[in-house]
């Protein structure tokens, strides 16, 4: 009997001894993930995909052309732009030039003719009056060439002023309103093509295509995604701590992660730290001796450029 109740005795130690050194609480584990910077390709303008100039996965630099869109409606616009444009500045070169020469020439002989009539008349209203005065020519008489002397000093003065018109041009008002609408249909004609600049959609910034959402010949309407760039240069490691682990995560402190997929250490940089609400606190299962406890988003950038990081792998740190 004494030997069996050793026995169990042993075997009950044995068993503490290594749930105590199996099951006790390991050091505590904080995963994360890459992240990268990403932004989205659209139009400004509705229009058909016509050609992809990239495909996913491959890297772009600022500037290159990423995708083409089809849009006649946004042609015949300008088509109408430029002719509205022609008319505007024919009409405003007509404004500067003023009347055509065949026009001034015609005014002037029409002044000349005024000149000539006026000259005659002058003269008979001198022999008419000489004779008037001689009791000669009666007052009907008189007074008829009087009103035809005054008829061509009328008729002198209104050719005349035809003449300067035509040699003069337009008013300076007419001609600021020329220019006016001349400018206008330029504006309009710059307003259409920034709208055909739009249907050759390129990469603001150098990056990787992660995704391409329409396919060739599906139409896209305004501001609709075509495709996401991944700029892989503005990378950053995001976890979410529970408030009792972030000693030693505080903004501008250094640490080091782990990635598995590297199997690599990596130095990282807290350069965010942001509690994310009420609704990611962790709450305590006993009312005593312990408290509800919030949760705040890490970020954290390497501190060197890391070869292989890719957005998405697991980046593990241990907590202290």
């Amino acid at each position: 009997m004494l030997l069996a109740f050793l026995t169990l005795m042993g075997v009950i130690v044995l068993v503490a001894l290594v749930g105590f050194f199996t099951l006790r609480k390991g050091p505590e584990i904080i995963q994360g993930q890459a992240e990268v910077d990403e932004y989205r390709v659209s139009s400004k303008v509705p229009g058909r995909i016509l050609e992809f100039r990239v495909k996913e996965g491959q890297k772009v630099k600022a500037g290159d052309t990423l995708a083409i869109l089809e849009a006649p409606d946004i042609m015949a616009k300008l088509e109408q732009a430029r002719a509205a444009q022609s008319a505007a500045e024919a009409q405003n070169e007509k404004a500067i030039k003023g009347a055509r020469q065949e026009q001034i020439q015609a005014a002037y002989e029409m002044w000349q003719k005024a000149i000539a009539g006026l000259d005659i008349a002058q003269k008979s209203f001198t022999r008419v009056k000489n004779l008037y005065e001689q009791g000669v020519m009666p007052a009907q008489k008189f007074d008829e060439v009087s009103a035809q002397l005054n008829a061509a000093i009328a008729t002198e003065k209104a050719a005349k002023s035809q003449y300067d018109m035509a040699v003069n041009g337009a008013e300076r008002e007419d001609k600021l309103a020329a220019a006016a609408l001349a400018e206008r249909a330029k504006g309009a004609v710059a307003e259409v093509e920034s709208y055909v600049n739009e249907t050759f959609l390129t990469a603001s910034a150098d990056g990787e295509v992660t995704e391409i959402f329409p396919k060739v010949g599906e139409l896209v309407g305004t501001g609709a995604p075509i495709m996401n760039i991944a700029v892989m240069s503005d990378m950053w490691v995001t976890f979410n701590v529970r408030e009792d682990l972030l000693r030693g995560l505080t903004v501008g402190t250094d640490f080091v992660a782990f990635i598995p997929a590297l199997d690599k250490e990596i130095d990282l940089q807290v350069y965010y730290l942001k509690d994310l609400g009420t609704y990611a606190a962790w709450k305590a299962t006993k009312t005593t001796g312990q408290f509800d406890l919030r949760t705040f988003e890490v970020r954290a950038r390497p501190i060197t450029p890391v070869p292989g990081l890719r957005p998405g792998m697991s980046v593990i740190i241990n907590a202290k």
